[in-house]
């Protein structure tokens, strides 16, 4: 699931709660920023 972060509030907003709007539902912000993965990716060197 995709998870974003407001800019204003810090709030942590899922996929499902944006809607048609990119707006935070709690402060009305409109710039969300999407969360990256919590483990990363790793990859080895040759």
């Amino acid at each position: 699931m995709t998870k974003y972060a407001c800019f204003s509030c810090g709030a942590t907003v899922d996929a499902t709660e944006i809607k048609e709007l990119i707006r935070c539902p709690y402060c009305g912000g409109r710039v969300l920023i999407k969360k990256r993965p919590e483990g990363g990716h790793h990859v080895r060197a040759r």
